[in-house]
C-alpha cells in the first residue's frame, strides 16, 4: 500500500482543475482529425443537462457491470423482476453506462436466459435517470447480434445509436443508446477455455459482429481478458500480444477497448508496464478503460496507476459482485461504492451518489443471499446507521 499513498498524496497536493498533469486527458499518440472511428467515452459524447460539465481531466466515467458480470456466475437463477430492479436504480444514482444483459447460449451462462426480456423492457419504458443512459448487451457471435437486433427493430424510435447521439449532442433525449460487446482473450489457453477456439479465429468472428453492429449504427466495446494474469499460463501475460489484439479490434471499428484483469493477479508495475505498451502502439487513453477485479487486494492500487496514465474510464461491480466462470478462485469485480469514494478523495469527479450506490450494494447482495464485498459500501452504512 506504500506505492498507492505515496500516489495519493502526490494526486491530492496539486490542484484539482488545472495542474493534473499526470491525470490529464491527452489525445495519445493519435489525433482525433482524420479517424474514422468514434470517440470511446459516452461521458464525452453528451454531457449532464442537470449540471454543469466538471474539468476533462477530473472527469471519470464508471462503467457499471453489477447486473451482467456481476450476476452472471449465480447458480440460482435470479428473477427477472430483480435483475430490472437492479437496473432502475442504478440508472437513478448518476452512472451513465450500465452493463445490462448478455445474448449468449443460456447452456454456457444460464442466468443471461432472460436478458431479451430485459433489452425490451429497456425500450418499453422511460428509465428515470439523472444522466443520458447508455445500455451495454454482450453479443460474442452473430447469432448473439441478431436476436438483440430482431429486438430493436420491434422498437426503431425507443433508442439512439451512437450516430444519432453524436449528430446531434445538445439535442434533449430521454431514449437510451445501445452499446454491443464483444470479449477476446490475451492468452490462448484461456481463449479456448472461454470460447472454444483460439484467438486468431476469435478474432475473426469478432470482425463480423463489430462489422455488423457499426452497420446498425450500434457503438461497440471490446474486452479483452485476463490481460495482467491468466488462471491457465500464469502471471506473465504478453503486454504486446495484448497491445496487438487491442490494435486489431480496434481497426476492425470497435470504439472502446475494456482491460480486463480477470483474475485479479494485476499488480502496479504490471499494470504501468501494460498501459505503456499499448502507447507505444500508438493506442489511445481515451480508447481504453480498465477492468480489475480486486482478488488480491490491487485494484485501487492498479486504478491509482491507469488514473497517473491518463486512463479515465473504468468498470465496477455494485457490491464486488461478479467472478469469472472460467477462472477458478477469481473473486468479484472491484466495487463502485469503493471505486467513487476512492476517486473522489482523489478530487476527481465521477458524478455517481455514493450513499445510494451504497444502498443498493447492500439490497442486491441480500437479495441473492451473497456477503457485501464493498467495504466502503458498508462503512458508509455503518457511519449513517450511528448518526
Amino acid at each position: 500500500m506504500a506505492r498507492l499513498a505515496l500516489i495519493s498524496r502526490r494526486l491530492l497536493c496539486r490542484p484539482h482543475s488545472r495542474s493534473l498533469s499526470l491525470l490529464r486527458i491527452g489525445n495519445g499518440n493519435g489525433n482525433s482529425q482524420g479517424n474514422a472511428r468514434l470517440f470511446a467515452t459516452a461521458s464525452a459524447e453528451r454531457p449532464s443537462q442537470s449540471s454543469p460539465s466538471p474539468p476533462l481531466d477530473n472527469r471519470v466515467k464508471l462503467v457499471e457491470v453489477g447486473p451482467r458480470d456481476g450476476l452472471q456466475n449465480e447458480k440460482t437463477i435470479i428473477p427477472l423482476a430483480t435483475k430490472i430492479n437492479l437496473i432502475e436504480r442504478l440508472a437513478r444514482t448518476g452512472l451513465s453506462t450500465i452493463e445490462a444483459g448478455s445474448f449468449v447460449s443460456p447452456k454456457w451462462v444460464p442466468q443471461m436466459n432472460n436478458s431479451s426480456e430485459i433489452l425490451e423492457h429497456i425500450l418499453e419504458r422511460d428509465i428515470a435517470s439523472l444522466t443520458p443512459l447508455t445500455f451495454s448487451f454482450l453479443a460474442p457471435n452473430l447469432k448473439g447480434l441478431n436476436n438483440a437486433n430482431a429486438i430493436l427493430a420491434k422498437h426503431p424510435s425507443a433508442f439512439e445509436t451512437q450516430a444519432t447521439r453524436l449528430a446531434n449532442p445538445s439535442a434533449s433525449s430521454h431514449k437510451p443508446v445501445l452499446e454491443i460487446a464483444v470479449f477476446a482473450a490475451a492468452t490462448e489457453a484461456f481463449s479456448q477455455k472461454n470460447l472454444n477456439c483460439d484467438i486468431a479465429t476469435s478474432l475473426k468472428q469478432f470482425g463480423e459482429v463489430i462489422q455488423a453492429a457499426k452497420q446498425r449504427g450500434l457503438r461497440v466495446r471490446a474486452y479483452i481478458s485476463v490481460v495482467l494474469g491468466c488462471p491457465f499460463e500464469g502471471y506473465d501475460v504478453n503486454p504486446h500480444k495484448v497491445a496487438e489484439i487491442a490494435t486489431d479490434m480496434l481497426e476492425m471499428g470497435a470504439d472502446e477497448i475494456a482491460l480486463g484483469d480477470t483474475t485479479g493477479m494485476g499488480t502496479a508495475p504490471r499494470t504501468k508496464e501494460l498501459l505503456n505498451c499499448l502507447k507505444s502502439a500508438g493506442i489511445r487513453n481515451e480508447d481504453i478503460s480498465m477492468h480489475f477485479h480486486d482478488t488480491y487486494g490491487q485494484a485501487l492500487v492498479n486504478t491509482a496507476v491507469a488514473l497517473e496514465h491518463g486512463i479515465r474510464t473504468f468498470d465496477s461491480s455494485v457490491g464486488g459482485l461478479g467472478g469469472c466462470p472460467y477462472s477458478p478462485g477469481a473473486t468479484g469485480n472491484v466495487a463502485t461504492e469503493n471505486m467513487v469514494y476512492f476517486l473522489e478523495s482523489l478530487g476527481m469527479d465521477t458524478g455517481v451518489d455514493l450513499d445510494a450506490v451504497s444502498d443498493i450494494g447492500a439490497w442486491i447482495t441480500n437479495e441473492i443471499g451473497k456477503p457485501n464485498d464493498s467495504s466502503v459500501g458498508k462503512a458508509v452504512i455503518g457511519a449513517r446507521s450511528r448518526t
